[in-house]
């Protein structure tokens, strides 16, 4: 490991031990987020969201949608509709535009993994830690890609998805979920998540959150949401995960 690495995790380990109260244990779990953190998918999920709101005349900025990367489909509808109209929308509104998203979506393509994602969690299983997808999306087309190209990490059992919890992120519920699924507390586990209110999520179930800087917000944004560490890329967190296990 990189030497300034190094003392930026022991750095990380101190402060997480004084704002959790407990220190970081024998890790049984790693909780990773999925778009922008398995997958390249960021880029597609923006030019889908952008395309979905010029159709129906809803004023939006592509890099916004980085900002929103963690809330459920309807939650990011609901946020628009009240910046543009003073008032949320209802289900039928919700229903119709997330489905015209979702197919500008799947019309994308495959999105690429992630670079140095599948060596990040190999590096989980390999330590015999659990690995656990906690993600705000509830995109078929890429959550059916899972099993083939992880190697089947992440099954069903091991899933949180937008379908599975009633607070999307910035709410502690979805990570605070995938410590369940994973049968560890919230001292045996690490999360991984490269947007804000992912972070947020993470930090606020308590989970020491490594912070990946996969898109393009600012440097510092992620500590800030609360990440205990910052980093640059996937093919750091795999080797932060291979010191921490």
């Amino acid at each position: 490991m990189q030497s300034d690495l190094k003392s930026k995790l022991e750095s990380a380990l101190e402060a997480y031990a004084v704002r959790s109260g407990h220190a970081l244990q024998e890790v049984g779990a790693v909780l990773f987020d999925m778009d922008g953190v398995l997958y390249d998918s960021m880029p597609g999920h923006c030019r889908a969201w952008k395309q979905m709101c010029d159709e129906n005349d809803i004023i939006s900025e592509s890099d916004e949608f980085y900002v929103y990367e963690g809330r459920t489909g309807a939650s990011t509808i609901d946020i628009l509709f009240r910046r543009q109209f003073g008032h949320g929308a209802i289900d039928d509104d919700v229903k119709r535009l997330y489905a015209r998203k979702s197919e500008l979506f799947r019309a994308e393509g495959p999105a690429p993994l992630m670079s140095g994602a599948r060596k990040a969690v190999e590096t989980v299983r390999a330590a015999g830690a659990i690995p656990v997808l906690v993600t705000g999306s509830g995109q078929t087309s890429i959550l059916e890609r899972l099993n083939i190209d992880y190697d089947d990490a992440f099954p069903i059992e091991h899933r949180v998805t937008a379908h599975d919890v009633k607070y999307g992120k910035p709410d502690p519920e979805p990570y605070l979920m995938g410590l369940v699924k994973a049968g560890v507390g919230k001292c045996k586990a690490v999360a991984v998540d490269n947007a804000p209110l992912g972070v947020e999520s993470a930090s606020r179930a308590g989970v020491f959150t490594i912070g990946v800087r996969t898109g393009p917000i600012p440097e510092g944004m992620l500590r800030e949401a609360g990440a205990d560490i910052e980093i640059f890329s996937m093919s750091e967190c795999a080797v932060l995960l291979k010191e921490l296990l």
